[in-house]
């Protein structure tokens, strides 16, 4: 990731705060890559909790992960506060992308961008279906745009 090409963090809503548990720390002191993801599948969770609120039922899965793209920035270290930002970007018939930051909350600091793409997915039929209009309602109501 050029950090010229950095998302605008202004234009993210959802903010969650992470934890940094020494066991996710490897012998160069860094923040193992492997538990980044483990980090944006958490804003994830905050993020679809708050965008769905009420109707939002963790036993009904409508949507699996299609594509994730990762891109390591700077190191996170044990001690740094770090919170992870999320956002919907675009919606289509049956996927929707996420933007995700992992930031220093202290300094500004991006350590990490990702992008995850997510299909509409039919537990029973075991195929893709299209994103629900709950789904898309919440999404720009959350997001304040069309999307």
């Amino acid at each position: 990731m050029n950090p010229k090409n950095l998302p605008d963090i202004s234009e993210f809503r959802h903010h969650y705060d992470l934890q940094i548990r020494f066991s996710d720390v490897d012998i160069l002191g860094h923040v193992n890559n492997t538990v980044y993801l483990a980090f944006y599948d958490t804003g994830k969770a905050h993020y679809f909790r708050d965008v769905r609120k009420s109707s939002f039922d963790w036993s009904d899965v409508e949507t699996v992960i299609a594509n994730v793209n990762c891109a390591f920035v700077s190191p996170i270290v044990f001690g740094e506060e770090v919170e992870v930002l999320t956002r919907c970007e675009e919606i289509h018939d049956k996927s929707f992308k996420l933007l995700q930051v992992l930031r220093e909350k202290n300094t500004g600091e991006v350590k990490s961008v990702c992008e995850t793409v997510m299909v509409g997915y039919d537990v029973k039929e075991k195929q893709s279906m299209p994103i629900s209009r709950e789904w898309r309602e919440s999404f720009e109501q959350y997001e304040g745009r069309n999307l």
